[in-house]
Protein backbone atom coordinates (compact mmCIF):
# COMPACT_ATOMS: atom_id res chain seq x y z
CA UNK A 1 0.00 0.00 0.00
CA UNK A 2 1.19 3.46 -0.88
CA UNK A 3 0.61 6.51 0.61
CA UNK A 4 0.61 9.86 -1.62
CA UNK A 5 0.22 13.24 -0.51
CA UNK A 6 0.13 16.50 -2.35
CA UNK A 7 1.32 19.63 -2.69
CA UNK A 8 0.61 22.28 -5.73
CA UNK A 9 -0.54 25.25 -7.07
CA UNK A 10 -4.07 26.58 -7.02
CA UNK A 11 -4.31 28.96 -9.11
CA UNK A 12 -3.72 26.89 -12.64
CA UNK A 13 -4.93 28.30 -16.04
CA UNK A 14 -7.89 26.55 -17.14
CA UNK A 15 -5.89 24.71 -20.00
CA UNK A 16 -3.76 23.60 -17.84
CA UNK A 17 -6.50 21.27 -16.07
CA UNK A 18 -7.15 18.53 -18.65
CA UNK A 19 -2.75 18.38 -18.91
CA UNK A 20 -1.90 17.99 -15.24
CA UNK A 21 -5.20 15.73 -14.66
CA UNK A 22 -3.95 13.25 -17.51
CA UNK A 23 -0.33 13.87 -15.58
CA UNK A 24 -1.46 12.87 -12.51
CA UNK A 25 -3.71 9.55 -14.05
CA UNK A 26 -0.47 8.57 -15.32
CA UNK A 27 1.36 8.92 -12.41
CA UNK A 28 -1.20 7.01 -10.26
CA UNK A 29 -0.97 4.21 -12.46
CA UNK A 30 2.78 3.18 -10.84
CA UNK A 31 0.97 3.07 -7.41
CA UNK A 32 -2.46 1.43 -8.03
CA UNK A 33 -0.86 -1.49 -9.66
CA UNK A 34 1.32 -2.69 -6.59
CA UNK A 35 -1.65 -2.59 -4.53
CA UNK A 36 -4.10 -0.23 -2.83
CA UNK A 37 -3.23 3.63 -3.05
CA UNK A 38 -4.37 5.76 -0.41
CA UNK A 39 -4.00 9.88 -1.61
CA UNK A 40 -3.67 12.29 1.33
CA UNK A 41 -5.54 15.87 0.22
CA UNK A 42 -6.06 19.38 1.49
CA UNK A 43 -8.97 19.60 -1.22
CA UNK A 44 -8.07 23.13 -2.30
CA UNK A 45 -8.96 23.95 -5.76
CA UNK A 46 -6.34 23.39 -8.00
CA UNK A 47 -3.97 20.51 -7.76
CA UNK A 48 -5.21 19.11 -4.90
CA UNK A 49 -8.72 18.74 -6.09
CA UNK A 50 -7.21 17.18 -9.09
CA UNK A 51 -5.28 15.14 -6.99
CA UNK A 52 -8.20 14.07 -4.87
CA UNK A 53 -10.21 13.36 -8.42
CA UNK A 54 -7.68 10.78 -10.08
CA UNK A 55 -7.24 8.97 -6.54
CA UNK A 56 -10.97 8.22 -6.41
CA UNK A 57 -10.65 7.65 -10.20
CA UNK A 58 -7.89 5.35 -9.81
CA UNK A 59 -9.86 3.35 -7.02
CA UNK A 60 -8.04 4.76 -4.60
CA UNK A 61 -8.98 6.00 -0.81
CA UNK A 62 -8.75 9.80 0.19
CA UNK A 63 -7.60 11.12 3.12
CA UNK A 64 -8.89 14.74 3.93
CA UNK A 65 -6.56 17.02 5.80
CA UNK A 66 -8.49 20.54 6.58
CA UNK A 67 -6.33 23.31 7.76
CA UNK A 68 -8.73 25.25 10.07
CA UNK A 69 -12.35 25.06 11.35
CA UNK A 70 -13.50 27.73 9.38
CA UNK A 71 -11.50 26.46 6.00
CA UNK A 72 -14.66 25.56 3.80
CA UNK A 73 -16.70 28.63 5.01
CA UNK A 74 -14.06 30.94 4.11
CA UNK A 75 -11.79 29.91 1.44
CA UNK A 76 -14.40 27.38 -0.82
CA UNK A 77 -15.88 29.41 -3.44
CA UNK A 78 -19.04 28.81 -4.24
CA UNK A 79 -18.19 27.59 -7.16
CA UNK A 80 -15.75 24.86 -5.78
CA UNK A 81 -18.27 24.42 -2.59
CA UNK A 82 -20.07 21.43 -4.32
CA UNK A 83 -16.74 19.14 -5.22
CA UNK A 84 -15.05 19.95 -1.62
CA UNK A 85 -18.58 18.34 -0.11
CA UNK A 86 -18.10 15.52 -2.66
CA UNK A 87 -14.26 14.95 -1.85
CA UNK A 88 -15.50 15.37 2.19
CA UNK A 89 -18.15 12.67 1.36
CA UNK A 90 -16.05 10.27 -0.57
CA UNK A 91 -12.97 10.47 1.93
CA UNK A 92 -12.30 8.05 3.80
CA UNK A 93 -11.11 10.03 6.80
CA UNK A 94 -11.61 13.62 7.34
CA UNK A 95 -8.84 14.89 9.48
CA UNK A 96 -9.60 19.04 10.60
CA UNK A 97 -7.27 20.92 12.45
CA UNK A 98 -7.73 22.73 15.59
CA UNK A 99 -7.11 26.21 14.27
CA UNK A 100 -10.12 28.09 14.00
CA UNK A 101 -8.91 30.48 11.37
CA UNK A 102 -7.25 29.42 7.77
CA UNK A 103 -3.89 30.98 7.83
CA UNK A 104 -0.64 30.67 7.03
CA UNK A 105 0.00 28.45 10.32
CA UNK A 106 -2.79 26.51 9.75
CA UNK A 107 -1.33 25.70 5.66
CA UNK A 108 1.63 25.25 7.53
CA UNK A 109 0.28 22.24 9.94
CA UNK A 110 -1.41 20.56 7.51
CA UNK A 111 1.36 20.27 5.54
CA UNK A 112 3.21 18.55 8.24
CA UNK A 113 0.16 16.30 8.67
CA UNK A 114 0.59 15.50 4.61
CA UNK A 115 4.04 14.76 5.39
CA UNK A 116 3.67 12.66 8.40
CA UNK A 117 1.40 10.70 6.42
CA UNK A 118 3.13 10.38 3.47
CA UNK A 119 5.67 7.53 1.83
CA UNK A 120 5.68 10.19 -1.14
CA UNK A 121 4.99 13.15 -2.16
CA UNK A 122 2.82 14.65 -5.46
CA UNK A 123 3.66 17.97 -5.68
CA UNK A 124 2.20 19.76 -8.81
CA UNK A 125 4.61 22.26 -8.94
CA UNK A 126 6.30 24.68 -12.13
CA UNK A 127 9.82 24.74 -9.77
CA UNK A 128 9.79 28.10 -8.67
CA UNK A 129 11.60 28.68 -4.95
CA UNK A 130 9.59 29.66 -1.94
CA UNK A 131 8.44 33.15 -1.08
CA UNK A 132 9.37 33.29 1.91
CA UNK A 133 6.48 33.16 3.80
CA UNK A 134 6.14 29.62 4.11
CA UNK A 135 3.03 27.24 4.01
CA UNK A 136 3.78 26.96 -0.19
CA UNK A 137 4.29 24.75 -2.62
CA UNK A 138 8.03 25.04 -2.58
CA UNK A 139 8.04 25.08 1.31
CA UNK A 140 6.49 21.61 1.28
CA UNK A 141 8.53 20.09 -1.25
CA UNK A 142 11.72 21.20 0.52
CA UNK A 143 10.45 19.83 3.93
CA UNK A 144 9.60 16.76 2.44
CA UNK A 145 13.12 16.55 0.60
CA UNK A 146 14.69 17.48 3.77
CA UNK A 147 12.71 14.18 5.84
CA UNK A 148 13.95 11.91 2.71
CA UNK A 149 10.29 11.97 1.01
CA UNK A 150 11.05 10.99 -2.41
CA UNK A 151 8.99 13.82 -4.56
CA UNK A 152 6.91 13.13 -7.90
CA UNK A 153 7.17 16.53 -9.47
CA UNK A 154 4.06 16.83 -12.33
CA UNK A 155 4.09 20.24 -13.81
CA UNK A 156 3.53 18.84 -18.09
CA UNK A 157 4.79 20.97 -20.93
CA UNK A 158 2.13 23.24 -21.15
CA UNK A 159 0.97 23.73 -17.67
CA UNK A 160 0.80 27.45 -16.49
CA UNK A 161 -0.58 29.51 -13.65
CA UNK A 162 -3.20 32.13 -13.89
CA UNK A 163 -1.25 35.67 -13.56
Amino acid sequence: MTTLAVTGHIDLTEDSMPLIRGALANLLTRYTTAGRLIGVSCLAQGADSLFAEAVLTAGGRLIAVIPSQDYRRHQVGPDQAPLFDHFVDSAEEVVVLPHTTANRQAYEAANTVLLRRADRLVAVWNGEPPTGRGGGTADTVRAARAAGIPVDVVWPEGAARRG
